[in-house]
């Protein structure tokens, strides 16, 4: 269900959403607020062109969320009390790293500079977030490849692994992570140097930087929700 996007956001756009989310998490007042903003957040993404992957996290919200209401309706336990406390830690995290994964795979980086030296964004924060945006999807992709190595070898990259084969699973998926990641880093950095990215000329960028009328509608829903939740 991943295609092409039916709306553009500006990458402006996408960093009040990110803001407005943290708030929202931050000073949420009951767990059917939490859902209802993750559902919006998937909505987001459906109108953003990966309705997959928003439909996927919201069915894995909905999951964590029949769990907690479950657990809060058990008996008082320690254990209760600690799986109780880490669902509540889950809930306040899960619907920004959903919105950010989102705003990464929509957001392109000549766009992203683009729009930051618009508002005139120093480079000590634009350059490091950059970076970001395309080290996170090579982080991915090298994931994918490690774990299709490493079945070659009869190793299972997933809990069950590295519970019943700790030494080797961590010997073959984790450090060659570990080592792909910095590289990853290095290189990322190098190739952002080569191609211009300290460069304090004006940016050009094909696909035309303007916040419209989609994006004004989508801040002011955010806003409303963020607002509607403090007075519930």
């Amino acid at each position: 269900m991943n295609g092409s996007p039916l709306l553009r956001f500006d990458p402006r756009t996408k960093i009040l959403l990110i803001l407005l989310c943290v708030l929202s998490t931050a000073m949420a007042p009951s767990l059917n607020y939490v859902l209802g903003l993750v559902s919006l957040i998937a909505l987001l993404g459906i109108l953003g062109g990966k309705g997959l992957y928003a439909l996927v996290g919201l069915m894995v919200y909905a999951v964590l969320f029949l769990l907690t209401k479950a657990a809060l309706a058990g008996g008082e336990t320690t254990l209760h009390t600690t799986l109780i406390a880490f669902l509540g830690l889950f809930h306040k995290v899960y619907p920004c790293g959903f919105l950010a994964g989102i705003v990464i795979a929509t957001t392109k980086v000549s766009e992203f500079l683009s729009a930051m030296h618009r508002i005139r964004a120093p480079q000590s924060l634009t350059i490091p977030l950059a970076v970001m945006l395309r080290y996170l999807p090579t982080i991915r992709e090298d994931w994918r490849f490690i774990k299709d190595a490493i079945r070659l070898r009869d190793v299972s990259p997933s809990l069950k692994g590295l519970l019943t084969q700790p030494v080797m699973t961590v010997e073959c998926l984790y450090v060659p992570l570990m080592m792909s990641a910095s590289r990853a880093a290095d290189e990322l950095s190098i190739a952002s140097v080569t191609r211009g990215i300290e460069n304090p000329a004006p940016r050009t960028c094909l696909t035309q930087i303007r916040f419209g009328f989609v994006d004004l509608l989508t801040v002011f829903c955010f806003g409303v929700y963020f607002a509607t939740g403090q007075f519930l």
